[in-house]
């Protein structure tokens, strides 16, 4: 569920919903800069969207990102907007973690994750996967109506700066010098993307398709969950907090 769009992939079909992030009646918007504000009113979307393309008879498993930092929060009202859907359980993932895995990055070596959305953007250092370091800005491509992409630009180059400035160790380099993996709506903008290459002077990998790069790791997670050895399905998988 972001700021702008809201999309989902249900094991064995895919792909089944990319829509706009956005509660009826009056068009609201339960989900703003990376915040669910209206959680009933996410709860009623999501029924909305999903109640009629699940099993009836069943309880799904859900995976759902979150924004990494302030995640906390949105993974609270995430899991209480869920469960309209009658989950078996829930589990949360970092975006920047699920975009990697959607992009089939080598979680061996740091990396760090610039995710550029409509209303949010975050720039992640993960190190063997898990999140060490994460800034954020409340700028997206969906302010380019007031906001130029040279300020977008500047604004990931001055967290990636405030990184690099606080790490006392060669990890953010490592990472920067490897390649910042590139994703979100962002990632599709070519103003955005040659002048951030300049600023941070270092080569950028986009994510295919980066739009949907969060949702494709999600549904890696899930297919992991349903095929967990020690359970053989979902129904022992404890929720994750990471």
């Amino acid at each position: 569920m972001g700021s702008a769009r809201t999309r989902a992939w249900v094991a064995g079909r895919g792909l089944i919903l990319d829509v706009p992030t956005v509660t009826f009646p009056g068009a609201v918007h339960p989900v703003q800069r990376g915040a669910i504000v209206d959680t009933a009113g996410a709860a009623r979307m999501l029924d909305r969207l999903l109640g009629h393309r699940l099993p009836r008879f069943t309880r799904p498993l859900v995976v759902v990102t979150a924004p990494v930092l302030d995640g906390v929060a949105y993974r609270t009202e995430a899991r209480t907007a869920v469960q309209v859907l009658r989950p078996r359980s829930v589990l949360t993932v970092p975006s920047a973690r699920a975009v990697a895995l959607g992009a089939g990055t080598d979680l061996s070596r740091p990396l760090l994750v610039v995710d550029i959305g409509a209303h949010l953007t975050e720039v992640v250092l993960l190190v063997d996967g898990a999140v060490t370091d994460a800034r954020r800005t409340a700028l997206g491509t969906g302010d380019l109506d007031s906001a130029t992409p040279a300020e977008i630009s500047e604004a990931v180059a001055t967290m990636v700066t405030a990184m690099l400035r606080q790490d006392r160790t060669s990890l953010t380099v490592d990472a920067l010098q490897r390649g910042a993996l590139l994703a979100g709506g962002g990632a599709l903008r070519p103003e955005i993307t040659y002048r951030l290459t300049g600023r941070l002077h270092a080569p950028l990998k986009a994510v295919a398709a980066p739009h949907t790069a969060a949702v494709r790791g999600a549904a890696t997670l899930l297919r992991a969950a349903h095929a967990h050895p020690s359970t053989g399905g979902p129904e022992a998988c404890t929720p994750d907090h990471g």
